[in-house]
């Protein structure tokens, strides 16, 4: 996969980045949304642990592509979106049907932030304020982030890198890897920040968190675990994936996410961005269920690939995982 920076905006050769206005406009007059409901409350879950002091990984589903991950001593929380809603503004735009698992206040400390790109359901910037003012963590991030960041946070520690550099923080090694995707923040900026995925080596084992990605031909996860080996623990993204004409390039749907699994080698997958948002035109229920199909469809253990409720923390102690 070729990356190119042209002095304004990156581009992955043969890769369509952000749709154009014809595709879009396209989209919401065939567009056939499925209802989502208004709300849902989530289940009383027992909190996570303040640390996980040994090799085990514990991983919390706060909601859409926020895991609070915890494994020797650290404390890792990924695209924290916990806002009502993924827009510039609180009275507009795509809004979550069900309150995160954790909030800023709730969460134990935090270590490291790992924020894969700009889009709004993944930077949200009142988020990261709130967990910098009472955390101080290191936000780790791809190349061209940091400027968003530091305008709404301010003093905070900031590591920005491209694909294939990484960055020693906290006793692991954090690799910004590719991913098919873009960005975008406003009218003027497409693609002028990168986006990527993230390997993450500890003294657990190597963890992945996907973030938003499509599948391509499944190099990118093929070419992870050549580098990297299987990882402990994959975090993949099965929903916001209709239309396929639409989303296939920038978002896997969930047939395509066993596929990454098996190209990772996970040991084992946790589910995400789904059932938080509505994105897309697919049913709120639709990306488990069919979730579920691709693994029966490939004889697959459903205890590889998990779908966690929200606030739930499950343990990965090398065997099967559990609450």
């Amino acid at each position: 996969m070729r990356l190119s920076h042209d002095g304004k905006r990156y581009h992955v050769e043969g890769h369509r980045s952000d749709a154009g206005f014809s595709d879009v406009l396209k989209w919401q007059l065939t567009s056939r949304k499925a209802k989502w409901p208004n709300w849902i409350e989530n289940r009383n879950h027992p909190p996570p642990p303040e640390r996980v002091d040994d090799k085990a990984i514990k991983a919390t589903w706060i909601g859409h592509s926020t895991v609070l991950v915890q494994t020797d001593s650290l404390n890792i929380i990924t695209d924290p979106f916990l806002s009502v809603r993924a827009s510039p503004v609180q009275w507009a735009g795509p809004r979550r049907v069900r309150p995160p698992g954790l909030t800023a206040e709730t969460l134990p400390p935090i270590d490291i932030v790992l924020l894969s790109h700009n889009h709004y359901d993944h930077m949200d910037l009142p988020a990261l304020s709130s967990i910098a003012r009472r955390h101080r963590p290191v936000i780790v991030t791809p190349s061209g982030n940091g400027r968003y960041i530091r305008s709404a946070v301010g003093d905070v520690t900031i590591v920005e890198r491209g694909w294939g550099e990484h960055a020693d923080v906290g006793g692991a090694r954090i690799t910004i890897t590719p991913a098919l995707h873009w960005s975008k923040r406003s009218f003027f900026d497409a693609n002028h920040a990168l986006w990527g995925a993230f390997v993450v080596q500890t003294a657990a084992g190597p963890i992945y968190f996907g973030a938003d990605t499509g599948y391509g031909d499944g190099r990118t996860f093929r070419d992870i675990h050549s580098q990297f080996g299987p990882p402990r623990l994959s975090l993949l993204p099965i929903g916001a994936y209709e239309p396929r004409w639409f989303m296939r390039p920038q978002h896997m749907n969930p047939d395509e996410a066993v596929e990454a699994h098996l190209a990772l080698q996970s040991q084992t997958s946790l589910a995400i961005h789904h059932g938080t948002i509505q994105l897309t035109d697919e049913a709120i229920d639709a990306p488990v269920r069919a979730l579920a199909e691709a693994l029966a469809l490939r004889s697959i253990d459903p205890g590889a690939f998990i779908v966690a409720d929200v606030g739930q923390t499950l343990t990965f102690s090398g065997d099967s995982p559990h609450a």
